[in-house]
């Protein structure tokens, strides 16, 4: 506690500034707490540092503004020449379609194409800039849709059970299948039909060694019955990259891959997009 009441004793012990005039004029005395100077320096100190960041940035935005600027410039010039190029172009387009050199130099036109209207042209552009806009979001929108669209085969191979009713191999009742069955020699590689994130990897039971991946819009798809999967929950995969190896594992009564694809919550048949007529 006494050394407490020393710090406030010491922060407050007043400081004298004397001012003295030229003049024959009394010199002033002001008394000033110590911590008084302090705070004074302090503010100063954080005002000089305030200044110097508000200079910086007005350099900067006159720097950004002088850049966009001369890209301005740059960018009318272009256009004028992109325009004049044009013109030329289609001239010596219609000049050549000419067969002589007399026919040629009698419908030459040597006069001026005239002034180019900018507002015309501002506004074509902007048109065609918006054209080409959503013809880029639309060609990005359909390139996601397709590569999380399955395709193709996963694994080379026969089809020995197809989508749909049929009887259970081990307890012979009837029963839906809810993908199909393709045959392969074991260990032949098992591959994605499309770019997604793997949702499950492992043991499921009955599946066996049991891949899921999800594509996005709507698309899942099961790999079961592999010898080992080689992909992990989370990893992003790509069409045609190797996530397993055919096996025999779970309810299986020889070695082959049960590919299912799920669109929206239902389970659709396989072949209709291995075959292209999704």
């Amino acid at each position: 506690m006494h050394k407490v009441r020393m710090v406030f004793k010491k922060a407050f012990t007043p400081v004298t500034i004397m001012l003295i005039p030229h003049s024959n004029r009394k010199a002033i005395n002001l008394k000033v707490p110590s911590i008084g100077i302090l705070v004074s320096i302090l503010l100063w100190f954080i005002g000089t540092i305030y200044v110097f960041s508000v200079a910086v940035d007005a350099f900067e935005y006159k720097r950004m503004k002088q850049n966009l600027n001369y890209y301005s410039s740059q960018f009318m010039e272009l256009r004028s020449t992109i325009s004049s190029l044009k013109k030329a172009e289609e001239e010596l387009t219609r000049l050549f379609s000419f067969k002589t050199k007399e026919q040629v130099l009698k419908n030459l036109d040597t006069s001026d194409s005239g002034s180019l209207d900018m507002d015309n042209l501002r506004e074509q552009i902007k048109v065609s800039m918006e054209n080409v806009g959503e013809i880029k979001d639309f060609l990005s929108q359909q390139k996601d849709v397709f590569l999380s669209t399955p395709v193709g085969w996963p694994v080379a191979g026969r089809v020995t059970s197809s989508f749909g009713e049929r009887d259970h191999p081990r307890s012979g009742e009837p029963k839906f299948h809810t993908g199909i069955d393709i045959a392969a020699e074991p260990g032949t590689p098992v591959k994605a039909t499309a770019d997604g994130i793997v949702s499950f990897s492992g043991w499921s039971g009955g599946g066996g060694n049991l891949a899921v991946i999800e594509h996005g819009f709507g698309f899942s798809t099961y790999y079961a019955h592999n010898r080992m999967v080689v992909v992990k929950v989370g990893q992003k995969v790509r069409r045609g990259e190797v996530i397993g190896y055919v096996g025999s594992t779970g309810n299986s009564t020889g070695p082959h891959l049960h590919y299912e694809i799920i669109r929206s919550g239902k389970v659709v048949n396989p072949l209709s997009y291995i075959q292209g007529r999704s």
